[in-house]
């Protein structure tokens, strides 16, 4: 198929709003994206125009963003571009959608904590319910540096 394979890296622009379907969970968010560049007359950097993405996580990547993602927080998301152009009730209007393949915080902008989800409990409605799902709730101390 030759369809067009995206990365972009981002801030999550709005709540994601998590449905069950029955075709199963999905979860979607804006995500906005701008570009920065250096003003070499000025000596700073400046940004540049947002493009706004919808975002659309299926299946367990739905439930997933359901429990790990607020608005503002940095993200990096790959998936496959659709570019819709519709025509409603006499208004035309193009929307970028982005069908996610994987979705992760931005850690050259912070920290995260990831958290494994049992087989069969990938549903995150709860956040607290989640973090009580881990598998490892008491991991390995990590080991001494050697040298």
């Amino acid at each position: 198929m030759n369809e067009t394979l995206v990365t972009v890296v981002g801030n999550v622009a709005t709540t994601p709003v998590f449905r069950e379907l029955p075709s199963g969970p999905v979860a979607r968010f804006r995500l906005a994206v701008t570009a920065r560049h250096y003003d070499a007359v000025q000596n700073v950097w400046a940004d540049g125009h947002t493009n706004f993405f919808t975002v659309w996580a299926r299946r367990s990547l739905g439930s997933n963003v359901q429990g790990s993602l607020t608005i503002g927080e940095p993200v990096i998301v790959q998936g496959k571009l659709k570019v819709r152009d519709e025509e409603r009730g006499g208004q035309h209007w193009t929307s970028a959608d982005i069908d996610a393949i994987a979705i992760g915080h931005d850690l050259s902008r912070g920290t995260a904590a990831f958290r494994r989800v049992l087989k069969g409990n990938a549903a995150l409605t709860d956040p607290v319910a989640a973090r009580e799902r881990v598998l490892d709730p008491d991991p390995e101390p990590m080991p001494e540096p050697v040298g």
